[in-house]
């Protein structure tokens, strides 16, 4: 925060995180945020994320910024690919509870409660988002056949459906993934040691 803004007639020191929406899936599932171009006096920012259960915050990565996933209600799985170790470090966090998810690093969050709000805090004012869901359907079938031997046709008919960026998801046209999403829960759950702790750590 620089010296010439503290000292601007039109200084604001207040702003309401529930005015600007980011991203609406229906009235249940949605993302307000507040960062620098809502309130100049700060130099971070955060999403409020408003989620049920069956829905999840999709995988993604941020190329300039590390993120703090703050609940405030509810409960949640954060996953986050470790590149350095090749594994997945999971967590099971309820409200006051925290998780760190740095820079450039691959993450996601599932809904395990009925009902969830948390709070993602970045260190930087503007965060840059890289959608799993943009990687997969702009990357030719060819690519991944000649990379991993997948099945061209097989790929085309998996990534059909993305036609943009899926942000909460699943879709609202997928009705099945629904009951998928329940199978993850279960399997992440079931690879977490068993403590009398809240938060747990998937080794």
């Amino acid at each position: 925060m620089t010296g010439y803004l503290m000292q601007s007639n039109n200084l604001q020191l207040a702003g309401d995180s529930n005015i600007v929406l980011n991203y609406k899936r229906d009235p249940h599932n949605y993302i307000t945020q507040l960062f620098g171009e809502q309130l100049p006096a700060i130099r971070t920012g955060f999403f409020n994320i408003h989620l049920t259960k069956g829905v999840m915050v999709n995988p993604h990565w941020h190329t300039n910024a590390s993120e703090m996933i703050f609940v405030i209600h509810g409960e949640v799985i954060t996953s986050v690919f470790n590149p350095f170790q090749q594994r997945l470090m999971t967590y099971c966090l309820k409200p006051g509870q925290v998780a760190i998810l740095p820079k450039g690093w691959f993450h996601w969050i599932i809904t395990q409660s009925e009902q969830a709000h948390i709070l993602a805090i970045f260190d930087e004012p503007t965060p840059d988002i890289v959608y799993a869901s943009d990687f997969l359907r702009c990357t030719p079938k060819e690519v991944f056949k000649q990379a991993y031997c997948i099945n061209e046709e097989e790929y085309e008919r998996a990534v059909a459906p993305l036609k943009q960026s899926v942000i909460l998801g699943p879709p609202l046209d997928c009705f099945p993934a629904n009951t998928h999403l329940a199978s993850v829960n279960q399997h992440h759950m079931a690879n977490l040691p068993h403590t009398a702790n809240s938060m747990y750590f998937a080794r």
